[in-house]
């Protein structure tokens, strides 16, 4: 898998182009949906990652990448990740796409396009 481009709303994945956040499980790639964590929102200003949403765990490393640098991940996803053994890597979505593209074997990820 080939992360080509990133900009504001924009993501370019082996040449396909996506105007939403996505999530990469296991090589197949999807639509992230947050809804369940939109009840969040006013906590953060933003509508965070939660334990409310799909994660996909089945991996040894899991990449978020936070847009340009906004997405709240919380503290839940991140002890989820500790009890599962997942090593958890957030940073903002151009440095996630650079880190996918170097090494991303047995690596699921999802990539927010905005903020």
């Amino acid at each position: 898998m080939k992360f080509q481009q990133f900009s504001f709303g924009h993501i370019r994945i082996d040449g396909t182009d996506y105007g939403y956040d996505v999530v990469i499980d296991r090589g197949e790639i999807r639509k992230r949906k947050k809804k369940q964590s939109k009840k969040f929102r006013n906590n953060f200003g933003h509508t965070p990652l939660s334990l409310e949403e799909k994660i996909p765990w089945n991996c040894h490393r899991l990449v978020v990448g936070t847009g340009a640098g906004a997405l709240p991940v919380m503290d839940e996803v991140r002890r989820e990740a500790d009890r599962r053994k997942v090593e958890l890597i957030v940073l903002p979505t151009e440095e996630a796409m650079e880190l996918l593209n170097r090494r991303a074997e047995k690596t699921n990820a999802i990539l927010h396009v905005t903020c």
